[in-house]
């Protein structure tokens, strides 16, 4: 029997078991997948639960209930690759695996530490994240009882995963605290590396617009270099200090600590990956899916879903020794909650950036790109039922795996 090893069975990996269950005999073939966690988490909730809008049970699930049968399930901590051997080394019962071929799925993780004083004495108090399950639900806890104050939403380093999210979080914020009446008690400010309100110049205008209308300020360009937590305030490495009462980060991301161990990553511990045919650099037999790949693209969601198409083509052809016949264009595709039931959406990839337009149907969408409607803000709730029942489970989606122009408006 030959073998295929998955590490990690978060949304890439539980999405290639999936879809190489598929595609390879039960016969000729085991697939394993490796995880040390039973629960799947719905990552793009978290960013509701601070607001009321989703709770805890809503994001999570049994990692279990999404594995096809047949898939040989092993929970358990990786502690390195050794790829000149082709196998895996398991920390629980000292257990190696061979593959004749292995996908990276490991993800990211929050690293706070690598952020002098970011998890220091008010970690959890009045610092908070809201990418993991423990943050998210602290911050729901503490803004109950909130009177207001300087909100600061700070991002620490580049890349991180879901891009968009701090920006809807601060559009949920302006929203939430409008609600509650307190609005006018609320000094809401985004603090970010990036330029602007995002990395290309049509969306960043779009952007920018809703964040003047809803009074949130930005200070764009801000690397930080610590977190003061007697003062309360946050310190970049130019000295540019930004106070708060309240500051929710996204801490450094990194790749998982195994790939460090494994001597495969960058400084970040992703793994250089070949943008376009998702090949390991350096590694004939080994892929990367999802955000533990180091590709010049959003690390999101959509990126795994259309990348997992890629990857399963090209897998096929290096099994069957031919070469390889598909190409991943960097597609991303993410909806943008602004806030009091609205939404926008932007779809591009690596050479292309958002651009106005309608999505799927040209003229006829039903979504509006780069346009604030409320059927966007339906098109991301939505897509809690579509991440559950069809993604996870590698069902066919009614969206091309590579971009499209069909819909889109050249602007000039």
């Amino acid at each position: 029997m030959k073998q295929i090893v998955i590490l990690g069975a978060g949304t890439a990996g539980t999405l290639m078991a999936n879809k190489l269950s598929k595609e390879l005999l039960q016969d000729e073939w085991t697939i394993t997948i490796v995880d040390q966690c039973k629960t799947h988490y719905y990552q793009p909730g978290f960013l509701f639960i601070p607001f009321g809008i989703y709770k805890k049970h809503d994001v999570i699930k049994p990692k279990a209930d999404f594995f096809p049968v047949g898939v040989n399930v092993i929970y358990s901590q990786i502690d390195k690759i050794v790829p000149e051997e082709n196998k895996v080394l398991l920390v629980e019962g000292s257990q190696v695996l061979k593959y004749d071929y292995l996908i990276i799925a490991t993800g990211a993780r929050l690293a706070p530490e690598e952020t002098p004083g970011l998890k220091g004495e008010l970690w959890y108090k009045d610092v908070f994240d809201f990418y993991s399950i423990d943050g998210t639900l602290a911050l729901a806890e503490h803004l109950k009882t909130w009177q207001g104050g300087r909100l600061v939403v700070n991002i620490a380093e580049l890349p991180y995963k879901c891009p968009v999210a701090p920006l809807e979080f601060v559009f949920l914020a302006d929203a939430y605290f409008t609600q509650r009446g307190m609005r006018d008690k609320v000094d809401i400010t985004l603090v970010t590396p990036l330029p602007g309100a995002f990395t290309k110049p049509i969306a960043t205008k779009l952007l920018s617009q809703l964040l003047e209308e809803k009074n949130i300020k930005i200070i764009p360009d801000y690397n930080i270099a610590e977190v003061d937590n007697k003062e309360k305030k946050i310190i970049d490495y130019a000295g540019l200090e930004v106070p708060f009462d309240l500051l929710v980060s996204v801490p450094t991301n990194k790749g998982d600590d195994m790939i460090e161990r494994s001597g495969m990553g960058d400084d970040l511990n992703f793994v250089p990956t070949d943008k376009y045919t998702l090949q390991a650099n350096g590694h004939e037999n080994i892929f990367v899916l999802g955000d533990a790949a180091n590709l010049p693209t959003s690390k999101a969601g959509s990126v795994a879903h259309f990348a997992a198409e890629i990857l399963t083509e090209n897998l096929m052809c290096a099994i069957e020794g031919r070469p390889f016949t598909a190409k991943f264009d960097g597609h991303a595709n993410c909806y943008i909650v602004t806030g009091n039931g609205m939404g926008t959406l932007i779809d591009f990839n690596y050479d292309t950036e958002p651009l106005p337009g309608t999505f799927p149907l040209p003229g006829v969408g039903p979504f509006g790109l780069l346009k604030v409607t409320k059927m966007n803000h339906y098109g991301k709730m939505i897509f809690r039922w579509m991440y559950w029942h069809v993604l996870l489970k590698g069902k066919e989606m009614p969206i091309s795996t590579n971009m499209s122009m069909a819909g889109k408006k050249l602007t000039y």
